[in-house]
């Protein structure tokens, strides 16, 4: 009998719903998206290849067609949902009801061309109540929330296509742009600019422990003889006071100090001054303020907290995590207010329910915020027994928010005391001190919470690392006139702080306030910046690569429009009208690209800027001067960034951030032991030999003056266990001797020689070789010990190096296994001994931290869960084959045209019929951009 078909985008999703659906249908998954744009050359099918617009993927010329291709590890899954479908009484399309999700169900619908009833299924949670309400209330697909979607692809195409091979040709190759990343990567660079321009002042205070008859507190001194003293507040970023103001130093902190512990100084309470102050609670989470709160709270990165709750949604645990909107349901609303009763009493929420509106710009409200899942929540106290501690965690977090979202404000009072300080006669002449009366005024602030209402259950952190603590102190009963003894007295010097560098939670609100992108596809584009090599984290902060400056500059001069906030927040509003119909996908995606009468589109800004672009200007970032004045420049070459002053040149260590590199640095940079130092002659050719620093390290070179320029000298990098500064001649020469032959094998009278290679070193005999334990071997193996060498097992340095134990960084919370930092043939990863994950550009092995390793463990994870069945299968046979000679079948004839055109399924883009040219399929694979561009 047959069943109806349920498509939703993941196997756990399928998994889940088919439980509640039970055997009466069918629930599978299509694994995301079944077809996009083609990601490359090798994607565009035979028959387009010869257009000039298949590498863009869409013809500008017809109406912006795209040309959609099934993706290679999706074919056998397309494969298997036509077959089920011939055996379905319908379709039931159940995919997210956000654009995205919509636009799948069009994909899934075009490229399954169902000849059974077709129904758009939609739920904002996985509840059984749910799924069976979304089977009986289904709907129509909604092709305007499609258009959207397109809409948003089709310009992210052309705008990374297009422009990023400018910076191709402008700055370095494999770099990209993108509508969201490229701003983002903007504000970060903006926000390093601020940091390097900034002049630190140096201030002091004086705080004093004060005792009353009722108990100890501290203040801090305000005012001496009536003129404020200036704080960290007070000074712009110029390091310069921006009112008149007494600036302590240290005699002059010293004085007063001094002054309060004299024994006739009087100290009473002067004036106090109590104000009302209540606090409302937070709204219920919707996808940034999750990621902020996961990041603050449980040092959850955005795509660690976004992959943690799509397991949640998945498995039924909360409502849909990419939402905007912070309102609840009347049942939730119901559910919370009753929870808060049971377990905080039934006064702990107002007799009204709290009704929330989100304040984001362009916010879509389709879905409810994200909250527990059903009318019945369950506890994270059992839920804890369920999952994984990720998972239990973040659970935890959205229920108690979810909860206290329905509660009381917190109330309490607000205490200001002003406390004097006064002896006669004037201070001695010392700063700005002098002539000024012996008083001074002592401030102290508190708070008393009186009834602390949805405070009880959960407070919302904050990203100000500089919350004054005072501000939350209990500060004893006092009354006006009551005179206090000074107990202690403390001064304290500090220099004023650069802004703060964006974590991820901040870089997520800068751009929810600006209205920048979606808050669902924050986590891939903070993910994008640092893969791409614009953006390194150093802790929690994110900081640009001299790359990222070079980018920013490129695009702020020449295509300001694009990184331009308005710009990206205004596309936001123009996409939700196309979604509601107000406006229309082409003539909207033309104006972009073709420009109107008033603006020149994007395709006219890049052919009349480009010849404009001065490449070596836009990669020059100047940082100060050297003795002589002489300016000191960062040059981001092709092979990465260096400084440039004169003739005189450095490298710049990775791990250095741009703020840290200033004249001081650049100069003790360019003071390095030259790397063009003359060591000697070799004995055996009587050439010169130079010691020098290169691309890939330190290395020496013999040089042959009456050289042609075309010709190679030969060069060998230093052992890890030299350095540049006390290498000697004989040394060197040593070096050149390699590769050297040690002697011939008896067995068969092949030479046995030993080398220095990529891995490590190594010895050689015809097709055998072995790994040496250390570089030194090289020069003092023997024969003896080589053949003894060869007559063992091989063993490859990397496995021993990968089995060998490297630094214990603690215990995974996830598997309960210890983890630890290792050496592999790739180079240096972190393993619990399951899961194994590389360090990315920008880690340091011996600085990495268990955050850091957690973050990239729980990435590898998902990476692996999330791995199409075909490579799973691949990796599989690849780790169980046995090393035999593969045999040589003739490959079938099959026609390559059809079979594209059979996979193609370009939207109304008739293809010619004249064949391609096989040089026009050449030059298109040749031309190909292997970038792709983020949501």
């Amino acid at each position: 009998m047959a069943k109806p078909l349920v498509i939703v985008e993941s196997p756990a999703k399928a998994k889940t719903i088919a439980g509640f659906l039970g055997g009466q249908y069918h629930v599978e998954s299509s694994i995301g998206h079944i077809r996009d744009l083609p990601k490359s050359a090798s994607d565009i099918p035979e028959a387009y290849k010869q257009e000039v617009w298949s590498r863009l993927g869409v013809d500008p010329d017809n109406d912006f067609k795209p040309l959609y291709v099934v993706s290679s590890d999706k074919e056998a899954q397309v494969k298997k949902l036509k077959s089920l479908l011939k055996e379905a009484s319908e379709l039931y399309l159940a995919t997210d009801e956000d654009r995205e999700g919509e636009s799948i169900a069009w994909h899934l619908l075009e490229v399954l061309n169902p000849r059974v009833p077709v129904k758009r299924m939609v739920f904002h949670e996985i509840t059984k109540e749910a799924i069976d309400y979304a089977v009986k209330n289904w709907r129509e697909l909604d092709r305007r929330l499609v258009d959207a979607q397109e809409a948003r692809r089709i310009l992210d195409r052309l705008y990374g296509y297009v422009v990023s091979p400018v910076l191709w040709k402008k700055v370095m190759p494999k770099l990209s742009a993108g509508r969201v990343q490229s701003v983002a990567i903007r504000m970060i660079v903006e926000r390093e600019k601020s940091r390097i321009n900034f002049v630190s002042a140096a201030w002091w205070d004086v705080k004093a422990q004060l005792e009353s008859s009722n108990g100890t507190f501290f203040g801090t001194v305000v005012s001496v003889g009536g003129k404020k003293i200036a704080q960290g507040r007070d000074f712009d970023s110029n390091g310069e006071l921006t009112k008149n103001l007494i600036l302590l130093d240290e005699s002059s902190a010293t004085l007063i100090s001094d002054f309060l512990q004299e024994s006739d100084v009087k100290v009473k309470v002067e004036n106090i001054e109590e104000k009302p102050f209540r606090r409302s609670p937070a709204a219920p989470f919707m996808t940034s303020t999750l990621q902020q709160e996961a990041a603050r709270k449980l040092r959850l990165s955005a795509q660690r907290s976004m992959r943690v709750a799509q397991r949640l949604y998945e498995e039924g645990w909360i409502t849909y995590m990419r939402t905007d909107s912070v309102t609840l349901s009347e049942s939730a609303i119901k559910t919370a207010r009753k929870l808060a009763a049971d377990r905080f009493g039934k006064d702990s929420f107002p007799s009204s329910p709290r009704k929330y509106a989100s304040k984001v710009k362009n916010a879509q409200e389709a879905h409810e915020a994200i909250r527990p899942a059903g009318e019945v929540w369950i506890h994270p106290d059992q839920a804890r027994h369920k999952l994984s501690n990720e998972e239990a965690k973040l659970y935890e977090l959205i229920w108690i928010r979810t909860v206290a979202s329905q509660m009381n404000d917190a109330k309490g009072i607000s205490v200001s005391v002003k406390i004097g300080a006064s002896k006669n006669g004037h201070f001695e002449s010392v700063s700005q001190l002098t002539k000024l009366e012996k008083n001074c005024e002592i401030s102290s602030t508190g708070r008393v919470i009186t009834d602390p209402g949805f405070l009880a259950a959960y407070e919302e952190g904050s990203d100000d690392s500089d919350n004054d603590s005072d501000e939350t102190s209990q500060l004893p009963r006092l009354r006006t006139g009551e005179s206090l003894s000074v107990l202690n007295v403390d001064m304290k010097s500090h220099d004023t702080q650069p802004p703060a560098r964006f974590t991820e939670a901040s870089l997520v609100k800068a751009l929810e306030e600006r209205g920048i992108g979606r808050p669902s596809t924050y986590a891939s584009i903070i993910e994008t910046i640092q893969q791409r090599g614009y953006v390194w984290k150093k802790g929690t902060a994110l900081i640009p690569f001299w790359t990222a400056f070079a980018v920013t500059e490129l695009l702020e001069k020449h295509f300001h429009k694009l990184v331009d906030y308005s710009f990206t927040a205004h596309m936001e509003d123009d996409l939700d009208e196309i979604a509601n119909g107000q406006n229309e996908m082409v003539p909207w995606l033309r104006e972009f690209y073709f420009g109107n009468d008033k603006e020149v589109g994007l395709k006219g800004l890049v052919d009349s800027q480009l010849g404009d672009i001065d490449a070596k200007a836009i990669n020059s970032i100047k940082i100060g001067e050297d003795e002589d004045g002489e300016d000191i420049v960062v040059r981001v070459g092709r092979f990465g960034p260096y400084i440039e002053c004169g003739e005189k040149r450095a490298s710049i260590p990775e791990n250095l951030a741009p703020d840290e590199l200033d004249s001081k640095h650049a100069i003790e940079l360019f003071s390095a032991p030259s790397t063009d130092r003359l060591l000697g002659v070799d004995p055996g050719t009587g050439l010169e030999i130079f010691a020098k620093s290169g691309r890939y390290g330190p290395y020496i070179q013999l040089e042959d003056p009456n050289a042609k320029k075309s010709s190679k000298p030969k060069a060998v990098g230093l052992f890890k266990s030299m350095n540049l500064e006390s290498i000697t001649l004989d040394d060197a020469i040593s070096l050149l001797s390699l590769p050297r032959v040690i002697g011939l094998n008896p067995e068969n009278g092949v030479e046995i020689v030993a080398k220095n290679g990529r891995y490590g070193p190594y010895i050689e005999s015809g097709k055998e070789t072995r790994t040496l334990e250390t570089e030194d071997e090289l020069l003092t193996i023997t024969l003896d010990q080589a053949l003894e060498q060869l007559a063992k097992p091989k063993v490859n340095r990397w496995q021993r190096q990968g089995q060998a134990t490297g630094r214990v960084l603690g215990e995974d919370p996830e598997t309960n296994k210890p983890v630890s930092v290792k050496s592999g043939r790739f180079g240096p990863y972190v393993t619990d001994g399951v899961t194994n994950a590389s360090l990315r550009k920008g880690d340091q092995a011996e600085e990495i931290s268990m955050e850091r390793a957690l973050e990239l463990l729980a990435d590898r994870r998902y990476a692996l869960e999330n791995m199409p069945a075909k490579a799973k299968k691949t990796a599989a046979k690849k780790s169980t084959a046995k090393k035999t000679p593969a045999k040589k079948t003739p490959a079938k004839k099959t026609p390559a045209k059809k079979t594209a055109a059979k996979k193609s399924t370009a939207k109304k883009s008739p293809a010619k019929k004249t064949p391609a040219k096989k040089t026009a399929a050449k030059k298109s694979t040749a031309n190909d951009p292997t970038i792709e561009e983020p949501n």
